[in-house]
């Protein structure tokens, strides 16, 4: 039934008999095993115009809101179970031209889960709905606005 015989494959298990004995020099690598992976040879992949990366301009100190890709993002908490996005959204557009609101829902319920995410485009706008939001009842339920992300403060590095 088979096409090969038990012991021709014994044979070939016998010539591949390895000496593990032998002592190898151990500055000498191993010859036709090539490694895989990044930043085993060297190569041109960051020369030149390749290396320069975007960024965005920094503030004054370093530290306060982190701009996103679109705008500035605050977040608002408190926000009552049964708002609508409407019933936010027209709270928050006095303070400027909202580029995203998102209002997340749990899924068991449908209600609210608390808070929102609002992304203003210019950074005064969202200071602007940060210091005339805070604190405001929206829906009979009192609001805490306030950045959503934050740049960490510059640590001096360790030597």
């Amino acid at each position: 039934y088979w096409d090969w015989d038990i012991w021709s494959c014994f044979g070939a298990l016998q010539a591949m008999d390895v000496d593990y004995d032998e002592e190898v020099p151990a500055d000498e690598k191993p010859a036709g095993r090539k490694v895989k992976g990044r930043g085993t040879e060297e190569d041109d992949r960051y020369a030149g115009k390749a290396g320069k990366f975007e960024s965005l301009p920094e503030d004054d100190d370093g530290t306060g809101p982190a701009r996103s890709i679109e705008g500035f993002v605050i977040i608002v908490s408190g926000v009552h179970e049964e708002a609508q996005e409407d019933d936010v959204f027209e709270a928050f557009a006095e303070y400027g031209d909202i580029k995203n609101l998102h209002l997340n829902l749990d899924r068991r319920t449908g209600f609210v889960k608390g808070y929102a995410f609002i992304e203003y485009e210019s950074k005064q706008e969202a200071d602007a709905a940060i210091k005339g939001m805070d604190g405001q009842a929206l829906l009979d339920q009192k609001l805490s606005v306030s950045w959503a992300f934050g740049k960490p403060a510059k640590k001096s590095r360790r030597r």
